[in-house]
């Protein structure tokens, strides 16, 4: 199987991860977050613009707060699709650190930086728990996450080109319900 590899018996899925990088470290990271099984409840795709469904609406409105709670971190380009959400996120440079009062040693207010896992874990939750107070108790999102970091500003501009087209390009995503894979020949 592609990506994946036997551990205790048992498949495992491949890190996509860029090894040795600090995942809680400024830059700038590509994320694609999908609805558990691929379940179009998001919002639904007319003349190559997204309709927001009240899950959507939801999303967006977590997704928007990410950076208000989160003073180290940036939006930039992102889209809701039907079933996935694409974003970059923007880590800044180092928080600055509080300074203590006289005679006080700085304690550190985490025992762990904020890496991107642990944003997409906290958005994750919180829009679980709103989507489900409001009376949808099926919804859900994949355990997992996609992330890319962005190393470069054509990489950015290329990744932001891809996010702005998405809902143009729907029936070519392979997130879409109806996709089939192009045939080639050798």
């Amino acid at each position: 199987m592609k990506g994946m590899t036997l551990f205790n018996q048992k498949y495992r899925v491949e890190s996509t991860r860029l090894a040795g990088w600090d995942y809680a470290s400024p830059g700038w990271y590509f994320v694609t977050i999908c609805t558990k099984n691929h379940a179009c409840v998001l919002g639904e795709i007319i003349d190559g613009e997204l309709r927001l469904s009240a899950i959507g609406q939801l999303v967006a409105e977590e997704w928007l707060k990410s950076s208000i709670l989160r003073s180290y971190i940036e939006l930039d380009h992102w889209v809701i699709m039907p079933n996935h959400l694409h974003g970059i996120i923007i880590f800044k440079e180092d928080q600055p650190v509080e300074t203590p009062g006289a005679g006080v040693s700085p304690v550190p207010r985490r025992t762990r930086p904020p890496s991107i896992g642990s944003i997409i874990g906290q958005f994750k939750s919180a829009t679980s728990k709103r989507v489900w107070a409001a009376g949808h108790r099926d919804f859900g999102w994949q355990a997992r996450f996609f992330d890319h970091v962005i190393r470069n500003d054509e990489s950015q501009k290329t990744i932001g080109e891809y996010i702005a087209n998405n809902p143009l390009k729907w029936e070519l995503d392979r997130y879409h319900p109806g996709y089939t894979p192009a045939h080639t020949t050798i």
